[in-house]
């Protein structure tokens, strides 16, 4: 990926497994921050665990009270890594900002698009979304 497909709303550097959500996710009441698991009962990923992964969404779904939730989950260590995002959202944004103020944790966002299919381990280096050596940009097997 080059530069000009990524534009790094929160600075940051994270490594972690792909964890592709099919569908947006609000984290009020979507992720249980004590566990790091997707609790929405309609999500296409429940019971998923977002715990030091790179997710990837198309955009958040709201509710502002997911940014407490994503600062209360990089507080106690169960939050992302990193998401990539295709369209921005301030929400997450704003989540991720207040636990690096509060708790000088890092959780870089970005937009833009990984390939259809990518798995494995990823890296996002500011504007820079990487995959790590042996791991698949294209479909799972």
């Amino acid at each position: 990926m080059s530069r000009e497909e990524f534009r790094a709303l929160v600075a940051g550097s994270a490594t972690g497994e792909l964890l592709n959500l099919t569908a947006p996710l609000s984290l009020w009441g979507g992720l249980d921050p004590d566990t790091g698991l997707i609790i929405d009962r309609s999500h296409p990923e429940l019971g998923q665990s977002m715990t030091g992964a790179i997710v990837t969404m198309p955009f958040g779904r709201g509710s502002s009270s997911s940014s407490s939730v994503l600062a209360e989950a990089l507080r106690l260590g169960t939050g992302p890594a990193g998401f990539i995002l295709d369209l921005p959202d301030s929400i997450l944004v704003i989540g991720s900002l207040v636990a690096n103020r509060l708790y000088g944790t890092v959780c870089p966002i970005v937009v833009g698009r990984l390939p259809s299919g990518s798995t494995g381990r990823w890296v996002i280096d500011q504007d820079q979304v990487i995959p790590m050596p042996g791991s698949g940009s294209g479909p799972a097997a």
